[in-house]
């Protein structure tokens, strides 16, 4: 019989602990050589944590790990590195200002007396971008200055200069347009041919499905499944996932369109877009496609007061004109911008602070705001978005991103908006909370709200929206109704 070939990394029965909360519970799990394992689960499952402890940021509490089937004890997350463990965050970790040449050498730069051998440096980068079929990025060129998509090959390709052996990649495809999907797909199948083990952690289930040879189901720090790609099904994944039968992930309930609320004519802005119109009513979900920086989310900045308007019209209601984003939201228009983290939240503040800070009269007499009624006033939203948390006074940054995204939309839904710009609203977040967003969403127009949903996930836009605009370079097409396209027109119509 034929001795079983170790994994390239494997855990067994890990536990991760942190103050009273359980993070990581006995895990079991493992990839091989030339494996490509997605690793899914909701948000606050227990991913990041187990990929943490396998990385070497955090030590475990109990468990080993084996790498190529030998105990691995790493002291440190360089330590991993030089192991040939890397990992490819969600949140890049390269340096901007710096060029790709350096940013590969980061900690491990070339040099003699001193030195800096530059030109091997940038000879050996060239080398590696070119492995990675990726010659055209320059290595004098400033990282800042890269796309999202060059920006994650650069990273690979200094895993790949570290001789990585497992490449673990977060998230790769949140900020990505289907393009530049399709070429890191063919990318991780060259590295898994090369025998390189890939774990792919994602909240896409028809990527993994796309990308992935296995796949293992974390929750509530446990794993609750594994298996062969082949065979499996969405619906069993995701049940795994969420403990319970989504039973459907798009709900529609009855909407009545009504008056139109929002009239946009001619619109640009600086650079973005170059012209935008459409009419939203009462009572309708409006999609916005296109490719990542065609110009949707300067088309709803623009719109909210947030960048500036070029020419135009932009009418609510009866009131015609640019204006500031205190008065849109005091004429009933918010916005859910894409990027949480810098603009959406205050990520450092309080849950209840988060969503009252914007509108705090009536929580006191005399214009005082009262403590007690802030955080009865958050603990009636958290209960109705059910938003996991320790109660109204933890620090939003605590939260996973999923809860992060449902105090960004409560906020929102406090000052009790009619038009909501909700512009990537489900980015990044796990597939429970999408369908709690999904149905509030359908809950918001069926109560008579506009809403104008900008979303790169066309299944949402088509399951969600009543028509369907597309913008194009900067320039919007008409919205037709959803019945009459599909995802290979939009996306034809995007990218021609």
């Amino acid at each position: 019989m034929a001795e079983l070939k170790p994994k390239a990394l494997e855990s067994r029965g890990l536990v991760k602990r942190f103050g009273s909360t359980l993070a990581v519970a006995g895990v079991d799990f493992g990839v091989g050589p030339g494996e490509v394992r997605a690793l899914v689960g909701e948000n606050g499952a227990g991913k990041s944590t187990l990929m943490k402890l396998l990385s070497g940021v955090f030590s475990p509490d109990e468990g080993e790990i084996l790498l190529e089937g030998r105990v691995f004890r790493p002291a440190g997350p360089g330590e991993a590195r030089d192991a040939g463990i890397c990992m490819v965050y969600q949140e890049l970790a390269l340096t901007p200002h710096m060029s790709v040449a350096e940013n590969l050498f980061l900690g491990m730069e070339s040099s003699h007396l001193g030195v800096l051998r530059r030109s091997e440096m940038r000879a050996r980068a060239r080398e590696a971008l070119s492995s990675l079929e990726h010659g055209d990025i320059p290595p004098d060129t400033r990282v800042g200055s890269l796309s999202i998509a060059e920006q994650q090959i650069v990273e690979i390709a200094r895993a790949l200069l570290r001789e990585a052996r497992v490449l673990i990649l977060d998230e790769p495809t949140s900020s990505l347009s289907r393009v530049d999907v399709e070429r890191l797909f063919r990318l991780i199948r060259r590295l898994a041919e090369r025998g390189l083990a890939v774990i792919y952690i994602s909240h896409f289930l028809e990527e993994v499905f796309e990308i992935a040879d296995s796949y293992t189901v974390l929750r509530d720090g446990r794993s609750v499944g594994e298996g062969k790609i082949e065979g499996a099904s969405v619906q069993e994944i995701v049940r795994l996932m969420v403990g319970r039968d989504i039973q459907e992930m798009f709900p529609r309930s009855t909407r009545e369109r009504g008056e139109v609320v929002l009239e946009v004519s001619g619109l640009s802005g600086r650079r973005a877009p170059r012209s935008a119109g459409f009419q939203l009513h009462r009572g309708e979900v409006l999609g916005v496609a296109g490719l990542m920086g065609a110009g949707r989310t300067e088309m709803v900045r623009a719109i909210f007061g947030l960048d500036p308007v070029r020419s135009g019209k932009i009418r609510v209601g009866a009131v015609v004109g640019p204006k500031a984003p205190r008065e849109r939201l005091a004429q009933g228009v918010g916005l859910l911008s894409e990027d949480r983290k810098r603009e959406g939240l205050a990520a450092i503040r309080s849950i209840a602070e988060n969503l009252t800070l914007t509108r705090l009269e009536g929580l006191g007499p005399l214009g005082l705001v009262l403590p007690r009624r802030v955080e009865e006033e958050a603990k009636s939203w958290i209960g109705s978005l059910g938003i996991q948390c320790r109660g109204p006074r933890q620090k939003v940054r605590d939260l996973s991103g999923g809860n992060q995204q449902k105090v960004a939309l409560a906020r929102l839904l406090y000052h009790d908006l009619d038009v909501l710009l909700l512009d990537e609203p489900t980015r990044g977040i796990d597939v429970g909370s999408k369908a709690a967003i999904y149905g509030l969403i359908d809950d918001l127009a069926a109560r008579g709200k506009a809403i104008l949903f900008v979303s790169s996930y066309l299944p949402e836009l088509l399951g969600m929206a009543d028509r369907i605009a597309v913008m194009r370079r900067g320039e919007l097409a008409d919205a037709v109704p959803v019945g009459e396209t599909n995802e290979e027109r939009i996306m034809a119509e995007a990218a021609v």
